[in-house]
């Protein structure tokens, strides 16, 4: 009879790629109009070196090719994202990525692997390098936290987007389920993490789904949540930014 935790695995790898895709419309406007406008590729960056050392993980750690499968995939869709700023961003903006994608994800990239393989061996060494992924993904799933604040001020869901945080709860549930299979409580810390923050902001959404903005929220207010939302939701915003623009 299979393993349960490799059915498990294989669900939260199919959501896991959903997440990473979620950024397509970005891009795809990106390429239309061949002009990366007021988008950041930090996020992106980010991702990329959180993906590249759960696929270091993965890759160490006996059992966890699942994790190191589906992470794999997100180093190559998110390498791509990176280059398409590379092409279509203005030269500032193009020489900022550069560097921070050189000190991310080459350097403390290089860094942690170096570092990993010559002081550290077997469970020290995955143990070692979870540590750091689990850090980062709690920074991810935690990100939305001013979002939520803000849809408590405005009694508004305008800043929440459904999809990101149905799949936060989905994505984080069903990791969580498969660490506690595998009993891997590195990869259960963050993604329980991100099942409780989740299920928050689902139910915030229930709450005020019907409410209305309020008409004294300022810009400024809406720049402050843009610049905490979740390191793969960009495209979910800019998303909302362009509904706004659109002709009615």
């Amino acid at each position: 009879m299979a393993d349960p935790s490799f059915f498990v695995g294989v669900i939260g790898n199919i959501i896991s790629i959903l997440m990473f895709l979620s950024p397509v419309p970005t891009f795809w406007r990106i390429i239309k109009h061949r002009s990366t406008e007021d988008f950041s590729s930090f996020p992106f960056i980010c991702t990329l070196l959180n993906s590249s050392l759960w696929t270091y993980y993965g890759a160490i750690k006996p059992g966890e090719y699942l994790v190191a499968t589906v992470n794999g995939f997100g180093i190559v869709v998110e390498t791509i994202y990176i280059l398409l700023f590379l092409i279509y961003a203005p030269p500032k903006m193009r020489v900022k990525t550069a560097i921070l994608a050189g000190i991310l994800d080459v350097g403390v990239l290089g860094a942690a692997v170096v570092a990993t393989q010559l002081a550290l061996e077997g469970e020290a060494r995955s143990g070692a390098v979870g540590i750091m992924g689990a850090a980062l993904n709690i920074l991810m799933y935690a990100s939305p936290l001013a979002v939520m604040k803000t849809v408590v001020t405005t009694k508004s869901v305008e800043y929440l987007p459904f999809l990101l945080s149905f799949f936060f709860f989905l994505n984080g549930g069903v990791w969580l389920l498969y660490a506690v299979l595998v009993r891997d409580v590195i990869l259960g810390v963050p993604n329980g993490t991100g099942f409780v923050l989740g299920a928050m902001q689902l139910v915030l959404y229930g709450v005020y789904k019907n409410g209305k903005p309020l008409k004294h929220v300022s810009n400024r207010l809406e720049e402050g949540c843009q610049q905490h939302e979740h390191l793969i939701s960009s495209s979910t915003h800019h998303e909302s930014r362009d509904r706004e623009n659109e002709p009615i």
